[in-house]
Parts: C-alpha cells; sequence; structure tokens
C-alpha cells in the first residue's frame, strides 16, 4: 500500500465532541482534558467554538478554555468561528489559529447556519482575510461532502468548486467531511480524486462519522491518495446537532491504533491519549464509542481478575 511515513491527527474532541453532550462540562474538566490531550503528543486540537451561547450552550466558556489552556510550543490549537464578531472575541481569547464551516449541500448550511452557501461565503468574506491580516492562520470545514440528511447525494463537482473558493479567500486546509457517516471507500476514492486533480493533498484533510463502521477504511483509502491529515475525536465523542442519526466522531485511538499498526508515525502515546479518552468519558457521564478504548478497558479488567485469581 502507497501510505505515508507520517500522519496528523487534528482533534476535535474539545469542540466537536462535547458541542452535542446533553451535560455541562465544567470548565475545569475542558482544560485538563486538552492538557491531557497535549500530553499525549496531539499537535493539532481544535478547543472550543466561538458560536453564541444560544446556539451552543455547551461551549459558553469559550474565552475562559481559550485563556486558561496551556499552550505548549509545537501545538496548534483552533477554535470554530462563525462571524466577525466571534473572530474579534477569540483575537482577545488569545487564539492563534481558527476554523470557519460551512455545508456542501443547500439544505443542510441552512439548517446548521441559517444561510445559504453564497451568503455563508459572503460572511467568510469578513472574517478570513481580517484573520490573516491579524496574522491567525484559518482552516474550513466542509461538510456533508459524501450525503446530505436533507438532499440526499451531493455533487462531487460542487465540493471540488467550493474548495476552490475556500482556497482563494486564503484557507490553508480545507477538511472534507462526511457529517452524517455515509461515505463508502469506494465513493471516497471518487470524490477524492476529482478533488486532488485540481487541488493539493496538503491542503487537504479528512473528516468521517463512523455511522455505517467505513470511518478507518475511507480513512486508508484517502491516505493512499495521499491526505495525511485526519480529523479525530477522543473516544469518539461527537457529532453534529443538525445531521439526524449521525454517529460520533472517528475514535482518535481507534485511527492512531490502526496508523501505528501499519508503520505510520503520529507522534502520539496511545496510552496517554486512551487515559485521556477515559477522563472524558466520567465528566460526560456514559461510555464512549471508541473501540480501542472498550478493549483496553476490558483487558485492565481481565489483568485485575487474573491478579485477584493468582493473590
Amino acid at each position: 500500500m502507497n501510505l505515508p511515513a507520517e500522519a496528523t491527527i487534528y482533534e476535535v474532541g474539545p469542540r466537536d465532541g462535547l458541542q452535542n453532550e446533553a451535560r455541562p462540562v465544567p470548565t475545569a474538566e475542558k482544560i485538563r482534558f486538552i492538557d491531557a490531550l497535549v500530553d499525549a503528543g496531539i499537535r493539532d486540537i481544535e478547543i472550543t467554538s466561538f458560536v453564541s451561547p444560544k446556539w451552543i450552550p455547551q461551549l459558553a466558556d469559550s474565552a475562559e478554555v481559550a485563556r486558561g489552556v496551556h499552550r505548549a510550543p509545537g501545538v496548534r490549537m483552533s477554535a470554530l468561528v462563525p462571524n466577525k464578531r466571534g473572530l474579534d472575541v477569540a483575537i482577545a481569547a488569545g487564539m492563534k489559529e481558527i476554523a470557519v464551516f460551512m455545508s456542501a449541500s443547500e439544505t443542510h448550511n441552512k439548517k446548521n447556519i441559517n444561510k445559504t452557501i453564497t451568503e455563508t461565503l459572503a460572511v467568510f468574506d469578513e472574517i478570513v482575510p481580517p484573520a490573516r491580516a491579524a496574522g491567525l492562520a484559518v482552516r474550513a470545514y466542509l461538510s456533508t461532502v459524501f450525503g446530505c440528511p436533507y438532499e440526499g447525494d451531493v455533487d462531487p463537482e460542487r465540493v471540488v468548486a467550493l474548495t476552490g473558493t475556500l482556497r482563494d479567500l486564503g484557507v490553508y486546509q480545507i477538511s472534507i467531511s462526511d457529517t452524517i457517516g455515509v461515505a463508502n471507500p469506494r465513493q471516497v476514492e471518487d470524490v477524492l480524486g476529482r478533488v486532488l486533480a485540481k487541488h493539493p493533498a496538503s491542503a487537504l484533510a479528512v473528516h468521517f462519522h463512523d455511522t455505517q463502521g467505513t470511518a478507518l477504511a475511507n480513512c486508508v483509502v484517502a491516505l493512499t491518495l495521499g491526505i495525511a491529515t485526519i480529523d479525530a475525536s477522543a473516544g469518539g465523542l461527537g457529532g453534529c446537532p443538525y445531521a439526524p442519526g449521525a454517529a460520533g466522531n472517528l475514535a482518535t485511538e481507534d485511527v492512531v491504533a490502526m496508523l501505528h499498526g501499519m508503520g505510520v508515525k503520529t507522534g502520539i502515546d496511545l496510552d496517554k491519549l486512551t487515559e485521556a479518552s477515559r477522563t472524558a468519558a466520567t465528566f460526560v457521564g456514559h461510555e464512549l464509542p471508541s473501540k480501542y478504548l472498550k478493549a483496553h478497558i476490558g483487558k485492565q479488567a481481565r489483568a485485575r481478575r487474573r491478579a485477584e485469581l493468582g493473590g
């Protein structure tokens, strides 16, 4: 297989993972979670979102989180920003990187951010150039690329065109996202192949949900095509509140375990990452879907039982 020697994990758990949780998470726990991810070796983390608390109350403490995290050398921390006001607050909170978001389908875009695609791009004109002028890096999410919960199939050529529009704005990377987890490897190869015919792999990342159990297989396809940045969420936390039926994100430890098993380096300590996910499970108050995490917990439980029997 034509795999890269190294891959970058872009951790979205603290934002995408927590935004849809029913139980409010205390600010101190969020900061402890982010610090644990940094300690595990993750170097790209989306820590929060400067969206109105009216829309996402779980992230109402975004400024406090941004000011409270330990900013270790070599770690890039970003935050989602919906508009110029959010940008101003993010800059005041010390952010050096932001992310903007839109959908490739009109209906999901309208449901998610109450704007058409054309209106959204006009807002980006008010965010991206000022952010770059202020010295911030800007990333973008392009959602519902492989399927929309309201419209069904999405035209791949629209994805290619929107990717170009975002790059022309000055976005350094576009995360090609399977928001509802319906993509299969053949579809991923087709859509990414079309995008790569016009845009370099270095400008792309992938973001898969695991609704149908195909997220890891889809990642392998992306890797063989030269895309070496993968979005993932510790423990498999999260999901879009405007994508009915979508499962959580691809679990970070699941993809890291796979990459390490295939000889692809990530710089991440898998044991420390797994403990960070266990910490997250305690403050969200429910079991997380990560398969590797479940296997790890089961292995520890069996070891304890053997020790007790041996004693």
